[in-house]
């Protein structure tokens, strides 16, 4: 639980503060004093009267009562002294620097515990161990440089690492973005990203709380807290952008089935965001990157003028902007002829509005009026620089007001770095944020403008939970037998083939009559059946049917057969995989051979919507089939989408289920048919 007296703390205390700026304590304790914090400030040192001019206690125990304490000490001695702090000081907030606890293996994992077991007791508030600190409004309690600059309205900064940190608050202050707290959480043994996180939700007021939230996360712990209170932040007008780092995975994963083989953590997470409304990145410079453009007003539509002095760079920003669906215009007309007018002979305004090397703070005025009153767009990005001849105050000043003034939101990108260096640096001292990097800015104007927020919660589909759960309870680990899947199918209210599993052929010439040619033959066993040649299709006379039955009876693990009939339509596939504390992971894409041909698939977390189960059918490269191409029918797009929205009930209903594939379901422009099925629980 995150109390008010580490956020506001009256009092504060450094446990092992010096003289010395480079070591933890020392630094901690400079950069309190420094950063004017306004509380009661105490020193704890056995060597000093007194510590950077604050009078120095020997020990903890001579200590009056303390809001928050910084523990700058070796890991031993922190458990008794949060306990002095805890039990007789009335300390309600611990921030722990110091490493050595369970990064360390166990017996800094019992010193970690032990404190922890400490903060729960007396209900305060633990950061750490093993964490560069926390900074708010009110104090920076970090160890570290640099210190950004703080304002309530700032970026807030929620970090599983430390040093990242610090090497993103490097980055983001060469943008001029400024922060109102930065968590840093170390080990997380009270306090982790999630807890962090909740609290930041609790507290949000729109208009006066940080507006962004950036999330470096090493683990996520609690998937669903995070959705919950990402979901919520969002809904109340934040944004939220993260880096899940460690996404890649080391060695292969042992799977049984297509989903199995194809589903990873990081599309769970990379689903799990999506849902969220959170934006994933994977990089420092792209995540600061983010962050600026998210200080801007969100444009009301996707409609952006490229305001120039240099033609390159404002072709690769047009590049990488339509590339993601973002419109630039083309400018014409009597408005686009009296801006022309005013600009040096060999401007243009048909946009990008180019108005030369020699274009001029007034010519940048006129431009930038012309954008918001007369044109129809809905944001503006100017990119200019210099070419080391001139200075270009003036123009940043116009800039910087029109920034401040405009209606809409106007980017800019100074990528003058080392010609222009004094004039960004006054640009960004005056308040102002810009990018030096027109197409890392254009990547990330793309992913704020295309995110559509969170996805609203919405009723499951309709299934017969009494019958799934009856299945289920019954069933023993491992693959379902053929009659337990299609009964779970058929409480699941998905569409099915008619079917029949025998192992004689008195039995296969019945259901072979009922069921009527052409046939569909599989063998009932091996787990992948095209590679054992248990599968044969079109069957249409009885000879056919025998000899087929007989020679599969002989394929080695096959107990029976399966019949069916001979379906048409586009192969698709849905499977689930259970994901840990995710949940189930829904995957859909082309069916048959192509899912490990092509490896086109989507992926969605349990609970998927109508709207998440929509966009995974679109966003298949394969989509054009689905579709219906080249007189070829296409698919049912309502009913595939139904489909995959009835596998993420079914696993609500029964998270025992641990991979399933339907594979392949024949969709045609009237129905989605599931042709065959596999299920395998653990419970």
């Amino acid at each position: 639980m995150i109390t008010k007296q580490l956020i506001n703390p009256k009092s504060i205390v450094v446990v092992g503060g010096s003289d010395d700026v480079k070591k933890p304590g020392g630094n901690a304790l400079f950069n309190l004093i420094d950063k004017g914090y306004k509380g009661d400030l105490y020193v704890v040192n056995r060597k000093a009267d007194k510590v950077q001019g604050i009078k120095a206690y020997s020990s903890v125990d001579e200590l009056p009562s303390i809001d928050l304490a910084i523990l700058a000490i070796p890991a031993k001695q922190c458990v008794e002294a949060v306990d002095t702090l805890c039990k007789k000081k009335g300390c309600k907030a611990v921030i722990i620097y110091s490493a050595g606890f369970h990064e360390d293996g166990e017996e800094g994992t019992k010193l970690e515990n032990a404190i922890t077991e400490i903060v729960n007791e007396t209900g305060a508030s633990l950061i750490g161990p093993n964490c560069i600190g926390v900074m708010t409004p009110y104090y920076a309690g970090i160890f570290t440089k640099p210190v950004p600059r703080l304002s309530t309205t700032g970026a807030d900064v929620i970090s599983g690492s430390g040093a990242t940190v610090v090497f993103i608050l490097e980055a983001a202050m060469q943008l001029g973005l400024h922060f109102s707290s930065i968590f840093s959480v170390g080990n997380s043994a009270q306090i982790g990203v999630e807890d962090v996180l909740e609290y930041m939700d609790e507290t949000y007021v729109h208009g006066e709380s940080a507006p962004v939230k950036l999330l470096y996360i090493e683990s996520i712990n609690n998937p669903d807290k995070l959705l919950k209170h990402a979901r919520s932040l969002n809904r109340k007008g934040a944004q939220l952008v993260a880096i899940k780092a460690g996404y890649s995975e080391a060695g292969s994963r042992a799977a049984s089935s297509h989903t199995g083989a194809l589903a990873s953590p990081d599309q769970a997470v990379d689903a799990l965001f999506k849902k969220a409304g959170i934006i994933r990145c994977y990089g420092r410079t792209e995540f600061v990157t983010l962050a600026g453009v998210l200080t801007f007003p969100k444009p009301k539509g996707n409609r952006i003028a490229i305001v120039t002095h240099a033609g390159g760079p404002a072709v690769m920003l047009t590049d990488i902007l339509s590339t993601n669906g973002i419109n630039i215009p083309h400018i014409k007309g009597p408005k686009a002829d009296e801006l022309l007018e005013k600009l040096y002979v060999g401007s243009s305004v048909a946009n990008p509005i180019d108005f030369l090397a020699t274009g001029t703070a007034e010519q940048l005025k006129y431009i930038l009026d012309a954008c918001e009153n007369d044109f129809d767009v809905d944001a503006i990005a100017v990119i200019f620089g210099c070419p080391g001849l001139a200075n270009v105050y003036d123009v940043y000043d116009v800039l910087l007001e029109k920034i401040k003034t405009s209606k809409k939101p106007i980017y800019p990108v100074l990528p003058s770095i080392v010609n222009a260096g004094a004039e960004i640096q006054a640009f960004m001292d005056k308040g102002g944020v810009c990018f030096p990097d027109e197409v890392i800015f254009g990547k990330a104007l793309s992913q704020v403008m295309n995110n559509k927020g969170c996805i609203k919660e919405e009723e499951h589909a309709a299934i017969d939970k009494k019958m799934i759960r009856s299945i289920i309870d019954n069933a023993e680990n491992g693959y379902l037998a053929p009659d337990k899947v299609q009964a779970l199918l058929d409480a699941a209210g998905i569409n099915r083939a008619k079917e029949a599993v025998v192992d004689n052929e008195k039995d296969l010439m019945e259901q072979a009559r009922s069921i009527g040619y052409p046939i569909v033959m599989k063998v009932v066993g091996p787990v992948h059946k095209t590679d054992v040649g248990g599968v044969t299709l079109d069957i249409n006379d009885d000879n056919t049917l025998v000899s087929e039955f007989s020679r599969m009876m002989k394929i080695k693990d096959t107990t029976a057969v399966l019949l069916q009939p001979m379906l048409s339509g586009t192969q698709l596939f849905i499977g689930a995989k259970r994901e840990g504390k995710f949940g189930h992971l829904v995957m859909c894409g082309l069916g048959g051979i192509f899912i490990e041909a092509i490896k086109d698939i989507s992926t969605g977390l349990t609970p998927v919507t109508k709207i998440e189960a929509d966009g995974m059918i679109k966003s298949l490269r394969g989509y054009k089939l689905i579709q219906g191409t080249r007189g070829q029918e296409g698919v049912n797009e309502g009913l595939f989408s139904e489909n995959i929205r009835r596998v993420s009930a079914l696993c609500e209903a029964a998270p025992e289920i641990y991979e399933m594939d339907i594979n392949p379901l024949l969709g045609n422009p009237r129905t989605v048919t599931a042709v065959d099925a596999r299920i395998r629980i653990e419970k």
